[in-house]
This record gives structure tokens, C-alpha cells and sequence, in this order.
């Protein structure tokens, strides 16, 4: 039907403006290398912008110098170097020319005359309200660069070395070791600081995509005779080294470690104070590690250069690898164990490729698998649905607890010392596994571990608690660690904040929790620690287990109740000692009057009055002998908790008494030998 007019048909193309419909593309099939991937994604692992890129390179650098230290059970000594690296310095290392701007108004800090005139003025307007708020004695607020004065695209380039006394690398693998992401040594079920083999490649990667230059690694290990040396950047695109140079070279001394340079894009000026958080809490949690942390530019009076001591040489067991529990697999898993087994047949397959399943067990398990399997079938012939039925009796059947025998936590010991040595409190409680006591030998704490388990992955929680101390700010002060590393992001959602701030009644322990200055240390280790989001940065407070573990840990409540009164006795013992003298000179004065009335006869007193007044008038009572009787009395009534607080403190000058070996025979022979704490007396036969 016509409706006459112009109209056309929607779906009518017009005519003499015909066009050929495109024809959608074709979607193709891609793929990326792990290298690429991650550097696409390079927030993944903690690099999402140059300050917190500066700051993760240094962190995996020196956890790498740990673990291979500790490794051969070698006293880590690590030293880490950031060196400022201006433009003109930066150019020259990759060959560009400077040139001078040709066309200032293209760039990003470009400013007209009269916006220059304006920053100016404003600026020295600042300038005198600085001035007079300093002339009042008010605090004054430091002026804040203007916004333009700085291109977006003038970046700050550092290299990062880092130098370790660990086990070093064998030099063919030291290409694959850094220029392949996915490669390393740490994939086994064992307590590791590292886990996807990224590390330094992503410090690599980040170095190739800010500036273009190589990493350069020296290494050496114990009883070789040459020093590897190898300069290399990664094929991104292939996830392959690109090896510039890697050659054997003279070694110049016994030394054994590596040392590892890298140039990066960073900001020092914005994290500067992570890093050296992040350097202190290192020191806390390996008391037993040697530090030296400098930082170096033009500019001198930006120099850092600071060291932390050993401060004792017990270091915690190294981590064993361990097997997996029947609980903790999946059915991949299994059938890569399957694959990777040299074990025959089924019954030893489940007794050297499981931990809890004795030999007994494993016969129950596959009794109870069904008639198409026994003990001798061969593994390597299992089929698809026999592994499922492996699977879910896995899910199904009760297993014992992992004993935790492979996990190495800090200990009660370094964990203790590494409070005292950096933050110098004036109380420090901690706590590690599970606390017994025992009455008969000596009145010692006895400390015991006892791992817990988390889907099948044994996981210990130490804690430590302290009160005042050096640069510890009012009020809670927490301090994580997972596997002895220092976590220092997203505190607000891990497991430890929310418990010290939500779970713990800190009023039952005498501790105001807002004004005191109050350090709590959580330490948790597993052979698997279940980190939230992509940064491993916390740990969630939703997983029952690991809370639970973590308030028990934190209360320390008979520990820190008993060091608190050990505070106040010493506190009180502190006031009554500064006033014996006032109180001996009022006192003796009082004694003095009443014996010159007594003989005077003014006024009679009788019986032990009168013979304390006599003395007094002897002069066989001074002022010197009730001062020195006060102060026996002052030190008596708290010489029960003044070990126990001298010790906390950390200090030597500790209360003793003499101790005796009674001799079987009346002998008045014998020879005393003092120590600081103890007196000995041997007696001759």
C-alpha cells in the first residue's frame, strides 16, 4: 500500500548513498607469555606505581638474600644500596644526547607569564604567614609545591643493589633463574617468603619497561673458584632471557652470595619511609640478621646510611619440604602426583606421596574404594573415575592433623629480641604456640608449638605484645609478618587489626589503649598463607581458624597482667626511694625530741620506747641507719618482681643473692667465684 510523499522505508537504503554493510572481524586467537602478562598486570605483584615499584624491588631482593642465607644455614649479612640517578647521569648510561626545549609551550609544566606572576605572589604571601606564625612561636605548615612545577613526564630513576652472603647460583642457571618468569626453586609444599617465581623478574620486567637497561648479577658459591657474572633483560613476548653477557670471571676473595644490580623508575621522596619501615621490621622479626641499608645522591644531605646489628646468632630450623595432606588436594593435584610418582602400585602411592596415611590406613582407604582396586593395582593405570573416588574419600574420611614439624617460625627467643633491639620498650610479653608450665622445674616457662591447621596446611601464630618505647607512636601500633615477611598494606582489613581493635578488651590488662604506647607483633607461618586480593599485602579476618589462633595469641593475658604489675611495683619502688631522704630526716629529727625529753626527764617513755631513744642518743640509731634500713625494707617488699621486670627491660644490672652447694660433709675449706648474676662456692675434700 502506497502512502504517497517522501517517506522512505527505515530499512531502504537511500539512493546514489548505497554502502556495502562491513563485515564484523574476525576474532583471532591470541596468546601471552607469563612475562607479558605480568607486565600488563603488573599490580598483581606489587608494582602499581614508581614509588611502590621502588619499594617492592627492594622488599624482593633482600627476601631473597634471606632465603638463601638461610638456606645453608648461613647468618644472613645483606647489604642494600639506592642510588639517585639524575637525568643527565640516566641519559648518558642509555646513549641519548640532551637537548635543549625548542617549543616550551608543548610541555606539561609550561606556564604564561601572568600564571607565573600569580604563583609567585602567592608563594611569598605564604612565605610571610610562615614567618609569622614562627615569630609567635606557632607550628608552621611547610608550603606545598605548586601544581605545574613538575612535568608529569620528568621521572626519578635509582639503581637498587642489593649484596648477600647466601648460597649464590650455579651459572648456567642463572639466565632462566631471572629472564623466565614461572621458573624457580620455591614451587615445593614447604614454609617459603616466595612462591610464584617472580621476585626479581618483576623487578627485571619493571626495569626493562621504564628504562631499557639490563639486571646485572654476580654470584658464587661455596668452593668455586670463579665468580659468575651475567648482564641480561627478558623477551617479554617469549618469556625467554635475552643474555647480553654471561662469562666466568677471577674471584678476588672467599666470598660466596650474589649481588644484584637493577636501574628502575622510582620515588624515593614518597616511600622513602615504607622502605625504612619496612628495613626496621625486618630487623624485629630476624634478630639474627645483619642489615645496611644506604641510600646515596648528589645532594648530601639526602644521604641515609643506616646499619642494624645482629643481636644474637640463633636462627629458627630451615623449612623442610613436606608432603601434602589428603585433605589439601584436588583432583589436579592428584593426577600430577600420579604422573610424577615412581611408587608402583596404589597402597605405596598413598603411604609416600600423602603425610598421616601409615600403611594400615591405606589399607582401610582402598577397602573402602571399591572392588576395582587393591592394594597392588598399578597407580599409573588409574583411570579418570577411580581418581574422582580418590578425591572424594580424600574430602570424606578423617585424617590426623599435620605435626607442623616442617614449618620454622621466629621463635619466642628472636621475637623477643628483635622488640627489645629496635623499638627498646619498656615492657615486652610474647607468646609463640601454646604455653605450659611446669612447677617443678625451677619455676621456668616451658614454651611448646603446636601447629594448627587451615584446609589442611598446618599454620603457627606467634605473638608478641610491648609497651612504650623509641619512636612508637600513641596509641596501638600493629605489626604484621606472614612467613617473616613485614606486610605494611592494607592493614584496616587483616585478620590482625580487626582482632587487636575489635576482639581484645585491652582495659582487663591495666592498658589504656588510646594513650599508651602500645606494640602489638603477630608472626603467622604456613606452608600456605591464604592472602586477600592480588598485592599478598593482608591476610582476611574470615577464615575462623587463623582468628581464633590470632586473639589467643594477642591476649598473652596472664603474661602481660603479671609484667604490668611488675611496672607498677617498680614504679612504686621508684617513689618510695625517692623520698627515704626527706622521709629519714623528718623521722630522725622526731626521734631526736622525744630522747632529749626523755633525758631530760620532760617526758617518760617505757619499756622498747625508751630503749629505741636511749640509742638514739648512743648515736647508735643515725640518720645513716634508718636511710639504710628504709631502703632494705623498700628493696625486700619488691625484690620478688624486680628480676622478672629487669629482665623484660633487657638490662644486666639484675637483684641477686649469694647461692650455696650445701656440702654432705661440715668442711670450712672452700672458694667462692662471683659472676654477675650467681655466686659459686666450691668446697675441698
Amino acid at each position: 500500500m502506497e502512502t504517497g510523499g517522501s517517506s522512505e522505508s527505515p530499512t531502504e537504503p537511500k539512493k546514489g548513498k548505497s554502502k556495502t554493510p562491513r563485515k564484523p572481524k574476525e576474532s583471532v586467537l591470541k596468546q601471552k607469555s607469563p612475562a607479558e602478562f605480568f607486565a600488563e598486570n603488573k599490580n598483581i605483584a606489587g608494582f602499581d606505581n614508581p614509588g611502590k615499584c621502588l619499594y617492592t624491588t627492594v622488599r624482593e631482593l633482600v627476601e631473597n638474600s634471606l632465603d638463601s642465607a638461610e638456606s645453608i644455614s648461613e647468618l644472613p649479612v645483606v647489604e642494600v644500596t639506592i642510588e639517585e640517578i639524575g637525568k643527565n647521569k640516566f641519559n648518558s648510561m642509555i646513549g641519548l644526547v640532551d637537548r635543549d626545549r625548542v617549543d616550551e609551550e608543548l610541555y606539561d609544566d609550561y606556564e604564561t607569564a601572568k600564571a607565573r606572576e600569580k604563583r609567585l605572589a602567592r608563594e611569598a604571601r605564604a612565605q610571610e604567614i610562615q614567618a609569622k606564625n614562627a615569630t609567635l612561636g606557632k607550628k608552621v605548615k611547610e608550603h606545598p609545591v605548586s601544581k605545574g612545577m613538575r612535568g608529569r613526564g620528568e621521572a626519578s630513576f635509582y639503581k637498587v643493589t642489593c649484596k648477600d652472603n647466601g648460597r649464590g647460583m650455579p651459572h648456567d642457571d642463572i639466565p632462566d633463574m631471572f629472564g623466565r618468569v614461572l621458573s624457580g626453586t620455591k614451587y615445593g609444599l614447604k614454609q617459603t617468603r616466595g612462591k610464584f617465581g617472580l621476585g626479581a623478574k618483576m623487578a627485571l620486567i619493571w626495569s626493562k619497561m621504564s628504562t631499557g637497561l639490563p639486571i646485572e648479577i654476580s654470584s658464587s658459591m661455596k668452593g668455586q673458584n670463579y665468580t659468575s657474572f651475567c648482564r641480561l633483560d627478558i623477551d617479554i613476548h617469549r618469556n625467554i632471557p635475552h643474555i647480553h653477557l654471561h662469562e666466568k670471571r677471577d674471584i678476588k676473595d672467599r666470598w660466596h652470595g650474589a649481588e644484584i644490580q637493577v636501574v628502575i623508575e622510582g620515588n624515593w621522596t614518597t616511600y622513602r619511609s615504607k622502605i625504612m619501615h619496612y628495613m626496621r621490621q625486618m630487623a624485629v622479626i630476624t634478630p639474627y640478621s645483619q642489615f645496611l641499608f644506604r641510600f646515596v645522591s648528589d645532594a648530601p644531605e639526602k644521604n641515609v646510611t643506616i646499619r642494624f646489628a645482629r643481636r644474637t646468632d640463633v636462627m629458627p630450623p630451615v623449612p623442610v619440604e613436606t608432603k601434602h595432606h589428603p585433605s589439601s588436594v584436588d583432583l589436579l593435584l592428584i593426577k600430577r602426583l600420579i604422573g610424577e610418582t615412581s611408587k608402583q602400585n596404589l597402597l605405596q602411592f598413598l603411604q609416600h606421596e600423602f603425610v598421616n596415611i601409615p600403611k594400615s590406613y591405606a589399607e582401610r582407604l582402598i577397602g573402602e574404594m571399591g572392588p576395582e582396586f587393591s592394594p597392588k593395582l598399578a597407580v599409573k593405570s588409574l583411570t579418570s573415575q577411580q581418581i574422582v573416588r580418590i578425591h572424594q574419600l580424600f574430602r570424606q574420611a578423617k585424617f590426623d592433623d599435620p605435626s607442623g614439624d616442617c614449618l620454622s617460625p621466629a621463635g619466642e627467643y628472636n621475637l623477643r629480641l628483635g622488640i627489645i633491639k629496635e623499638l627498646h620498650p619498656d615492657m615486652v610479653a610474647t607468646y609463640s604456640g601454646r604455653l605450659c608450665f611446669n612447677p617443678s622445674f625451677l619455676g621456668l616457662l616451658l614454651f611448646v608449638l603446636f601447629a594448627q591447621v587451615f584446609e589442611g596446611h598446618p599454620f603457627i601464630v606467634e605473638a608478641g605484645v610491648s609497651v612504650g618505647g623509641k619512636d612508637v607512636k600513641q596509641g596501638l601500633n600493629i605489626f604484621r609478618f606472614a612467613n617473616r615477611i613485614p606486610l605494611l598494606f592494607e592493614q584496616g582489613a587483616d585478620v590482625v587489626t580487626r582482632t587487636a581493635l575489635k576482639r581484645i578488651n585491652w582495659s582487663s590488662y591495666k592498658i589504656n589503649h588510646t594513650q599508651d604506647r602500645i606494640g602489638v607483633f603477630v608472626s603467622i607461618v604456613s606452608t600456605k598463607i591464604p592472602f586477600k586480593g592480588t598485592g599478598k599485602e593482608y591476610i582476611g579476618d574470615d577464615i575462623s581458624e587463623i582468628a581464633t589462633a590470632v586473639k589467643c595469641c594477642i591476649q598473652l593475658k596472664s603474661k602481660i597482667v603479671k609484667k604490668m604489675q611488675a611496672r607498677e611495683q617498680q614504679e612504686r619502688k621508684r617513689n618510695l626511694s625517692k623520698y627515704i631522704p626527706d622521709v629519714t630526716g623528718a623521722v630522725y629529727t622526731v626521734l631526736r625530741e622525744m630522747a632529749e625529753s626523755h633525758v631530760s626527764k620532760k617526758k617518760r617513755y617505757e619499756d622498747n620506747d625508751a630503749e629505741i631513744l636511749r640509742k638514739v642518743s648512743a648515736r647508735l640509731i643515725t640518720k645513716e641507719t634508718l636511710r639504710e634500713k628504709l631502703a632494705q625494707h623498700v628493696e625486700q617488699v619488691d625484690y620478688e618482681m624486680a628480676l622478672e621486670y629487669a629482665t623484660q627491660r633487657g638490662v644486666s644490672e639484675e637483684p641477686r643473692e649469694a647461692l650455696y652447694i650445701q656440702s654432705l660433709k661440715a668442711e670450712n675449706k672452700f672458694i667462692d667465684m662471683h659472676s654477675p648474676i650467681f655466686v659459686f662456692r666450691l668446697f675441698h675434700k
